[in-house]
């Protein structure tokens, strides 16, 4: 019996199909896609209004302690902690040498000047080294020095190559050390 019943249903169905045309079938197609459409939104602002609703949750009553801001005088002390050592200079040199021969670089010698500030009680050793090597070799040294004597700056890397061709070239780094004698600490002490 069912059976029976879908098969009239859609011989009907056909029937009036072909009675409408194409254009009422196409009308009647996007009158259903409008109707699904206003339900989903419909359905959608239920479940914003619902999210609205809701209330928000409580900021947490433990409160992370805020450290407070650090006094002139501790700062200081933290930018002498920082310093390199004086007396240990000569091995941050050496230290340099060993990262230039790491990385394939040749290192023949360096210039090196000293300089004091009486007002800091902070000591330089500006080191100028002449390299030959690749282009990232010299870079790779240069970012491992900073990383192995991180009171250095660095105040010049040039670069020369005497043909375009040349795949090493000549560079030239100079690096300053920020160093203290280790007993002062404080800014005026002479070492």
């Amino acid at each position: 019996m069912m059976a029976i019943d879908l098969n009239i249903l859609r011989l009907r169905a056909q029937l009036l199909l072909r009675r409408m045309g194409a254009p009422a079938c196409l009308a009647v197609a996007l009158l259903v896609l409008g109707i699904a459409s206003w339900a989903w939104t419909w359905q959608q602002r239920a479940v914003a209004a619902q999210l609205e609703a809701r209330p928000l949750p409580q900021p947490s009553l433990a409160v992370a302690a805020v450290a407070p801001p650090a006094t002139a005088s501790e700062n200081l002390a933290r930018f002498y902690a920082t310093l390199g050592q004086q007396r240990h200079a000569e091995q941050q040199v050496k230290q340099l040498f060993d990262l230039a021969a790491k990385n394939g670089l040749l290192l023949a010698q360096g210039e090196y000047k000293s300089g004091y500030d009486k007002a800091s009680g902070v000591a330089t050793w500006q080191v100028t080294l002449p390299l030959k090597g690749s282009y990232a070799a010299v870079w790779q040294f240069a970012l491992q020095a900073l990383r192995a004597a991180p009171f250095a700056s660095l105040d010049e890397l040039s670069f020369r190559r005497e043909q375009i061709a040349d795949t090493q070239l000549e560079a030239r780094l100079r690096l300053t050390f920020y160093l203290t004698d280790g007993l002062s600490g404080n800014a005026g002490e002479a070492p």
